[in-house]
């Protein structure tokens, strides 16, 4: 099958399945990987030694995939409604984290576009990825034409801002490649550098995990530095200050996928009813929603510096 075919209809196929961005790119060494390495080697990684202990699998998509190609990069808006503003007794949760795990329902999506790949061309090889496989998504998803990478770190693409969760299918087929997006159009605004509640973000494309509310609150398994602990504010799971303080998440489109909407009782949530979860009513709550990222354990660190800092 000629490349430019495949192409056409792997993203036929991937609008159908409702990826919302789609856009391919030859696989190469990852443009980022010299600077993520020096970025390690400084200590801005924190407690994530997973990162380290994985770097050399970062280099080339090869190590996901041998003999790949190309890749297919994906997007899907999350952006739904507006967060409330917490009470006495609430907290904030990032905005991701609302509704269920994206990653099921992004991976089973990505299981139905490698399903057509592999009828259309049977003697290929091909794996789909979200989130938790060693890989530069943005910067792939860049080379596809997908956005830039703005000084948050996040990719912004002019039509649904930062609001997306990004996913790529290794191929072993040449596809039809999009051109990458060279632009830069941040410009001069430094809206999130000046919104980071920490000063995480230590120049533009630059973030110090260690100061990072979202690492310190979901990634961080001890107890949050006390200098940093009055910046939570009422936050409980993550920090979304910088994405919306960027101009470009200004007026993007809402979801219509229901996945992504708040559950009832996480926009926002309420402390009480996390304080009097065992382990088992845990488990049942929150076994299916990104919360489970940080375990019980964390959650209730979380609440605990919440009613510290916020006297409720």
């Amino acid at each position: 099958m000629h490349a430019a075919d495949l192409t056409v209809a792997l993203k036929a196929e991937a609008f159908r399945l409702r990826f919302d961005l789609v856009g391919a790119t030859p696989a190469v060494v990852s443009p980022d990987f010299e600077r993520f390495q020096q970025w390690i080697a400084e200590g801005n990684a924190g407690g994530m030694t997973y990162l380290a202990d994985r770097l050399d699998e970062r280099r080339h998509p090869n190590r996901l995939l041998d003999g790949v190609q190309s890749l297919l990069m994906l997007g899907t808006n999350y952006h739904t409604v507006e967060p409330i503003e917490p009470g006495a007794g609430q907290a904030k949760v990032s905005r991701y984290a609302w509704g269920g795990d994206y990653h099921e329902l992004i991976r089973e999506r990505l299981h139905q576009l490698a399903d057509l790949h592999r009828r259309l061309t049977p003697h290929c090889e091909v794996r789909g990825v979200v989130d938790s496989a060693p890989l530069f998504e943005r910067q792939f998803a860049r080379l596809a034409g997908i956005g830039w990478v703005g000084k948050n770190n996040l990719l912004i693409n002019p039509k649904f801002g930062s609001w997306f969760f990004l996913a790529a299918l290794l191929t072993t087929e040449t596809l039809q490649y999009d051109a990458p997006c060279i632009e830069d159009r941040c410009g001069a605004c430094r809206a999130c550098l000046d919104a980071c509640p920490t000063g995480a973000l230590t120049e533009p494309r630059h973030i110090d995990a260690r100061r990072c509310l979202s690492y310190l609150l979901i990634e961080q398994r001890e107890p949050m530095p006390t200098a940093l602990r009055s910046a939570c504010g009422r936050r409980l799971y993550g920090c979304d200050a910088c994405q919306e303080a960027c101009p470009w998440n200004r007026d993007t489109p809402v979801t219509t996928e229901p996945t992504f909407y708040p559950s009832r009782g996480m926009n926002p949530i309420e402390l009480a009813d996390l304080a009097s979860l065992d382990e088992a009513a845990f488990r049942r709550r929150f076994r299916h929603s990104p919360l489970w990222r940080a375990k019980r354990d964390g959650i209730l660190r979380n609440v605990e510096i919440i009613h510290d800092t916020s006297g409720s």
